[in-house]
């Protein structure tokens, strides 16, 4: 594939690189966790098979062989020659035509995923781009116009499939307020009780709005300050994604795929591992509101996330089967 047009900060991405905060390297990987995994499951990827994450539109790649593909994260509009194709569905292409992604109507980040995958070196165990570290992905920056990058080749026998966008299935936190409110739901962290009664209260009941000064380490928020009981110094602790500390200042910043490694600012609530896909989704200036929640029901929400991509690999090998069987391709043929 060859990069034609693309504006800054789209990388190459998979999962993550797990099992080296240790040592001071982030995890990286897919903001929208959710949206990669779905994208490799309609193509038969393997699960951490890497994607091009966008961030900035449009994007222009032209495939200079033939593939099959799927756009996932976002509603956009999404042509292929000019023609418009439907995002979270399968595609096949012949070498030399163009898919151009324009700005989202919904979500912020959109996924390119390949069958079979792209194919950059892995570097500790990750194909993803580190922008801080300068390493993984494509020379361990962003894309660039003139780019070209390696894929299988890989094609399906069957397409024109997809899948239901997980912001239809899995329901947000229930609420009266504008839909245009990202709800996430949140445990109290380890530093909650450091900060006064009046502050926590203001965290859970505030409408607090993502500023520009926000990027794929964190989402700084904007609202009336949190403040503490007394001033504390604190020695520096691991930093995972979700972790919301709050800086001097007062304003809470919301750690997120390339979260620093290790941190000292107070942690007042954790954003919970089943809802940091919408806050990947959610743009510059967007509100979001925190909503309370235990240890357990935080594990029980990733049951329907769980649920949501086991039914959909089911879904997927029941269509290619029976299209397959209608086509008269025996199971053993290749694909």
């Amino acid at each position: 594939m060859t990069i034609l047009e693309t504006s800054a900060l789209n990388t190459v991405q998979d999962l993550g690189r797990p099992g080296y905060r240790n040592l001071g390297v982030g995890t990286s990987g897919v903001m929208d966790a959710i949206a990669l995994q779905v994208g490799n499951i309609l193509l038969g990827n393997q699960m951490d098979d890497a994607c091009i994450e966008l961030q900035t539109y449009p994007f222009v790649l032209r495939f200079d062989a033939p593939a099959s593909f799927a756009v996932t994260g976002i509603d956009a509009a999404i042509e292929v020659d000019g023609r418009t194709i439907l995002p979270w569905t399968v595609e096949t292409v012949a070498a030399g035509q163009v898919l151009r992604v324009g700005a989202p109507r919904t979500g912020a980040r959109g996924y390119i995923c390949i069958a079979g995958g792209i194919e950059v070196p892995v570097v500790l165990g990750s194909r993803s781009t580190q922008l801080r570290g300068g390493f993984g992905g494509l020379d361990g920056r962003p894309l660039e116009t003139g780019d070209m990058l390696k894929t299988t080749g890989a094609t399906l026998d069957v397409a024109g499939y997809g899948a239901v966008p997980p912001a239809t299935v899995l329901d947000a936190v229930a609420s009266e307020d504008d839909a245009k409110v990202i709800h996430l739901r949140a445990m109290p962290a380890t530093d909650y009780e450091l900060f006064t009664p009046e502050s926590r209260q203001r965290l859970w009941d505030t409408p607090w709005r993502i500023t520009p000064q926000s990027n794929r380490v964190g989402y700084r928020l904007s609202g009336a300050p949190l403040e503490l009981n007394h001033r504390v110094e604190l020695r520096s602790y691991g930093v995972i994604a979700g972790i919301v500390q709050v800086p001097p200042a007062g304003e809470p910043i919301v750690q997120l795929a390339d979260a620093n490694t290790v941190g000292g600012y107070p942690r007042i609530v954790t954003v919970i591992e089943a809802d940091l896909w919408r806050l990947a989704q959610a743009r510059i200036g967007t509100h979001i509101r925190f909503h309370e929640c235990s240890f357990a029901e935080g594990v029980a929400a990733m049951q329907p996330v769980n649920a949501y991509l086991d039914d959909l690999r089911m879904m997927v090998a029941h269509y290619r089967t029976s299209a397959r069987c209608r086509a008269g391709i025996k199971s053993g043929d290749k694909a």
